[in-house]
């Protein structure tokens, strides 16, 4: 028994040695992951445990050396944690440490909030909680970058009830703003500094959720990843959430993800390979020491579900075994106290220990062949998702490689297609430019269809010329030199489909299509200084000065004037004086002997 139980531990050891130190040989990108959810002595985050898995996941596909994983952890697991991944760092090149749950702002710093913490005083906070300035030392031994991604801006219910021992100290609803001090540091908020994140209504965060569809997209920059985060989150949260980020980096891209190689030959390596591997020599070695280091290593995903129903099948084996072996020692004790001719009641007692044992041997075997059926149809299942893979994969990379082949066909007929041109470029001969006075009636005769010429065409490029193509470089947006006709100028106005220079047209008429029309007006409407219809306003007569001078003298003209004719109205005058003319009589004119007209009455 000793023997096997040596055997054991050496294979184990070399399975977790073989696990654990075959990607340290390339460490270069570390990260750990922490989401606590289960605080002791506040209500549950139903997210951050959540959150870990799915950002760990993201890591770990993003080609990561080392990811681990802690869940739930009180002070003293957090510090240690974070002090063996500062061991970690100290030869990689990239370092980063995702945070999700409670954190709290005590005075201008921050603290990240263990799960077992109380803080019923604000003092307590530098007690029980794990100062950001710890996660920030852990990730400074790392060479190019050291990134600390903090989902921790809930509201916090630690604040609210916390008592102030002094009354000046501030307790903060979210994080408050840092600048690290460490060159290529980059500390990322969930929320800007002093509000809080959301935690979503599904089983990821917003801001975890918009982290892994853009962190790991090869060869993106991290700034400008975080801007993408940034505006999912707002997208999602209704600009509610802001997500930040603070520190700097150099000129150069930094990206999460190198880029892949512009040619990449031959398939890609599946990044299941590595965890099947694993996987498989843990299957081959069968104990329970070798499942738990897998499953330390790999806590998430199909082949760790897998792990857990192996290891539910030794468990069960075990029960077997054990079951087994008690009710042989039972049935021994049994034959013994029968053989020593013992008291009925201890025969009785041996009797029943050994039935009920033999009962939980034939259950534990019972549970034992079920676990076997179901670590067999596991394996089944695992075998078949291998392949359905491997098929999709090598469909996939078929795909890639035609599609490849096909760009490259196209790009090598156009590059030849391209130097055919060229070749037959060089072999033409250049074309010749018209006559001065050709160029300059075309050029005209351009102006003129696209609007921009009125006068008539001439054989010199005359000032009238030059306003016109002063209109339409105007109009068409070009800046072609009017002095001189040029080959650019006629070749722009031939590129032009229509009229370019918009129709002006004299007072009184209006464009109609490309001819001005006379503009006319209904009856009592006349055209307006705005070139448009209006109605003809009616002008009142205006008394001058002269008119009512001219009124009062007339006036006592008739006043002085000497009654007229009831007959006639017309009054004959002579030597003796004025009379009125007679009736049936009038006065006209009579010419006398002597010569002379006079006027005189003439009566029928």
């Amino acid at each position: 028994m000793i023997y096997v139980n040596i055997v054991r531990f050496f294979c184990a050891l070399i399975f977790a040695f073989l696990v654990a130190c075959a990607p340290a040989q390339a460490e270069r990108r570390v990260a750990l992951v922490i989401g606590n959810s289960a605080y002791k002595n506040a209500p549950r985050l139903a997210n951050p445990v959540n959150d870990a898995g799915l950002v760990g996941g993201m890591f770990r596909n993003a080609g990561f050396d080392t990811v681990e994983i802690r869940l739930d952890l009180n002070a003293s697991e957090m510090r240690r944690s974070l002090r063996e991944f500062a061991a970690r760092t100290r030869d990689a090149d990239m370092a980063v440490i995702y945070y999700a749950g409670h954190g709290i702002e005590l005075d201008g710093s921050n603290y990240l909030v263990p799960t077992d913490a109380m803080l019923e005083t604000d003092g307590d906070v530098l007690d029980e909680t794990i100062a950001l300035d710890r996660a920030l030392y852990a990730v400074e031994p790392a060479k190019q970058l050291r990134l600390v991604i903090l989902d921790a801006c809930r509201d916090n219910p630690f604040a609210k009830t916390m008592k102030r021992t002094l009354a000046s100290r501030a307790i903060g609803g979210g994080l408050a703003k840092v600048e690290p001090t460490s060159p290529n540091t980059m500390i990322a908020f969930a929320a800007k500094a002093g509000s809080t994140a959301s935690d979503g209504d599904s089983r990821n965060s917003p801001f975890a959720v918009a982290l892994t569809d853009h962190l790991p997209k090869p060869g993106l920059d991290l700034r400008k990843a975080f801007g993408f985060v940034r505006d999912d989150v707002l997208k999602k949260t209704g600009n509610k959430q802001e997500p930040y980020v603070y520190g700097s980096l150099g000129g150069s891209d930094v990206p999460l993800v190198p880029a892949r190689p512009a040619a990449a030959a031959g398939p890609q390596a599946n990044p299941q390979d590595s965890i099947r591997k694993d996987y498989e020599l843990a299957l081959q070695a069968g104990l329970r020491e070798a499942w738990e280091a897998f499953l330390q290593t790999y806590p998430d995903g199909f082949y760790a579900n897998l792990a857990r129903v192996q290891l539910k099948k030794i468990a069960a084996e075990e029960d077997r075994t054990a079951a087994t072996e008690k009710a042989r020692l039972a049935e021994q004790e049994k034959a013994r106290l029968a053989t020593e001719r013992a008291q009925k009641a201890e025969l009785d007692k041996a009797a029943a220990a050994a039935k009920a044992a033999e009962e939980a041997r034939v259950a534990a075997e019972r549970a034992k062949q079920i676990e076997q059926a179901k670590a067999e149809a596991a394996e089944r299942d695992r075998k078949a998702a291998e392949a359905a893979a491997a098929k999709s994969l090598a469909e996939k990379q078929a795909i890639e490689k035609a599609a490849a082949e096909a760009a490259a066909k196209q790009a090598a007929e156009k590059k030849a297609a391209d130097a055919e041109s060229r070749k037959v470029a060089a072999l033409a001969p250049p074309p010749s430019a018209p006559p001065p006075g050709d160029l300059a009636k075309s050029l005209q005769s351009e102006l003129r269809r696209v609007g921009c010429l009125t006068p008539a065409i001439e054989g010199e490029w005359s000032s009238a010329a030059q306003r016109s193509l002063t209109l339409f470089n105007k109009y068409a947006g070009t800046q072609f030199d009017v002095k001189l006709a040029s080959v650019d100028a006629l070749d722009a106005l031939k590129a032009k489909p229509g009229r370019v220079c918009p129709l002006v047209c004299n007072f009184g008429f209006k464009a109609d299509g490309d001819q001005c029309v006379k503009i006319t007006c209904r009856a009592g409407y006349h055209v307006g200084d705005d070139n448009e219809c209006e109605k003809v306003q009616e002008k009142k007569p205006v008394a001058t000065r002269d008119d009512s001078r001219k009124r009062d003298q007339d006036r006592k003209d008739a006043d002085s004037a000497a009654p007229k004719s009831q007959a006639s109205g017309q009054m004959v005058c002579n030597g003796a004086g004025c009379r009125p003319v007679g009736k049936g009589c009038r006065l006209g004119t009579t010419k006398l002997n002597i010569g002379v007209t006079v006027t005189t009455e003439i009566c029928n």
